[in-house]
């Protein structure tokens, strides 16, 4: 019943209970190498390559991830590469850590192994022309060497017809398949149809959904919270529908579904989806977003979650099922108080749904206290159609930060409904924000800087949409 993975190019088996991650098991093997900085999946020093495949890929390609917020379980079947397995198989350098040394990208060397991790994934990324600089975009240097790191970046060559790990990437194609482990006390489950992950929920009613466990995992390391048993929903072929198509009548997301490989869906659809193109980039950093998901972001209800305010400016309902059956929920009515949602017991999120035609004009906008790889301070979603005549028709609006749970701003749409959009309908608009949600204040920012935001993001995208409207006539 243990984990069966290959590490480095050996096959390993491994049996921890559900809580112990990647990150734990390998430094109590002596892979050293992957650092434990934050134990949140926010500096990248325990960056791991992970072969992996998605639906119509020819081959697999790597993903770095986080390992502190990976569960051993969720490996099962799965390759695995540290940094100790990044050099050539004759033992000389891999370019990437060759391209380091030259440059001196490395300066107290803590976060050097995370940064290599992802620039050899980076160094083997399906179609690379260019530096991509969200591929780094996770990895923190606390002794300010970027400038190095990123000449790395910049410089890196094209990989060799003949490399090994190209052949190996053409070739192989990586598939998740049934897996149990953990111990009696904590089992760690990966079912691979749904019927079977609910019939699992009804025998273990203790037991936590798991997705990417980019949230759920940070409570085990800083909280030191343990679970009875996890279901991993991460193979449930069911919850990694992804319908962009123009032609269909909705979007349609799966719940299972990585943000990375929605985010390259959406950049490739010639429909595109505004709000969630604009979202996705501000979502924590690529390391998070290889693992995350829209289901497990809205499951957690957290009154910061990013993908909440742009999804509820959208409309978007969700598609909830269980041994009882499926019905459908708008997002507006799931979030019911702080972490508390209307799931109901053995119920799960199979699908995200947004109806076409989708608004003229959208923004999302995030005030943290860095622009990216940060926790939003106030996150909001708007969302606008206007008729032929200037008046409103459609003014969906969603926002994070300023209340216990995500809030969908009824009253903001009431009041701008068939008004002339300009400065009259705004100043409605602002006195009427003025009275929203129960902001609190924290380390973040206060209760009286997250109202003056919010009044401050109305504006900002009024007269973003104002130019907008003006450059279309």
């Amino acid at each position: 019943m243990g984990v069966r993975f290959v590490l480095n190019g050996r096959a390993v088996t491994a049996n921890e209970p559900a809580h112990v991650t990647v990150l734990q098991w390998l430094r109590a093997q002596g892979l050293c190498g992957t650092k434990e900085g934050c134990a949140e999946g926010e500096c990248g020093a325990c960056a791991v390559a992970v072969l992996s495949s998605e639906p119509g890929e020819a081959g697999s390609h790597f993903e770095p991830v986080n390992s502190c917020l990976l569960p051993l379980g969720a490996v099962e079947g799965r390759e695995l590469l540290t940094v100790e397995g990044i050099a050539e198989s004759d033992g000389s350098l891999h370019p990437v850590q060759a391209a380091m040394v030259t440059a001196g990208g490395s300066q107290c060397g803590y976060c050097t192994p995370g940064f290599v991790v992802s620039l050899f994934c980076e160094y083997y990324r399906p179609g690379r022309t260019d530096f991509d600089p969200e591929s780094i975009s996770g990895n923190l240097c606390r002794c300010t060497g970027y400038r190095p790191i990123a000449d790395v970046a910049r410089a890196l060559p094209l990989p060799a017809a003949a490399d090994p790990r190209l052949v190996q990437l053409r070739t192989s194609a990586a598939a998740l398949g049934r897996s149990e482990s953990g111990t009696p006390q904590e089992r760690f489950f990966r079912p691979v149809t749904l019927n079977e992950a609910l019939a699992l929920f009804e025998a273990h009613p203790t037991a936590q959904w798991l997705a990417g466990g980019t949230d759920l995992m940070v409570y085990a390391n800083q909280r030191y919270q343990r679970f009875p048993a996890l279901i991993s929903v991460e193979a449930l072929s069911e919850l990694h529908e992804l319908t962009v198509d123009a032609r269909e009548s909705a979007l349609v997301l799966g719940a299972a579904v990585p943000l990375t490989r929605l985010e390259r869906a959406l950049s490739e659809s010639e429909a595109g989806a505004g709000l969630l193109e604009q979202l996705l980039p501000l979502f924590s950093s690529r390391l998070i977003r290889n693992r995350a998901t829209l289901g497990g972001n809205l499951g957690t209800a957290s009154p910061i979650g990013d993908s909440a305010p742009a999804l509820l400016a959208l409309g978007a309902e969700l598609e909830l099922v269980s041994l009882r059956g499926t019905r459908r929920l708008p997002l507006a009515d799931f979030f019911l108080d702080y972490r508390r949602t209307a799931l109901e017991p053995g119920e799960l999120i199979r699908a995200v749904r947004i109806a076409r035609p989708l608004p003229a004009f959208q923004r999302f906008y995030k005030v943290s206290k860095r622009v990216l790889d940060d926790i939003s301070t106030v996150a909001a979603g708007f969302a606008l159609t206007l008729d032929e005549g200037g008046k409103v028709t459609r003014f969906g609006v969603g926002l994070g930060g300023v209340a216990a749970t995500p809030l969908s701003a009824a009253s903001l749409e009431q009041v701008a409904l068939g008004r002339v959009w300009n400065e009259a309908t705004l100043a409605l608009l602002l006195a009427e924000a003025a009275r929203l949600g129960t902001p609190q204040s924290d380390l973040r920012g206060s209760a009286a800087y997250r109202r003056a935001m919010l009044g401050k993001l109305i504006e900002k995208f009024f007269y973003e949409s104002q130019s907008h409207a003006e450059a279309a006539e």
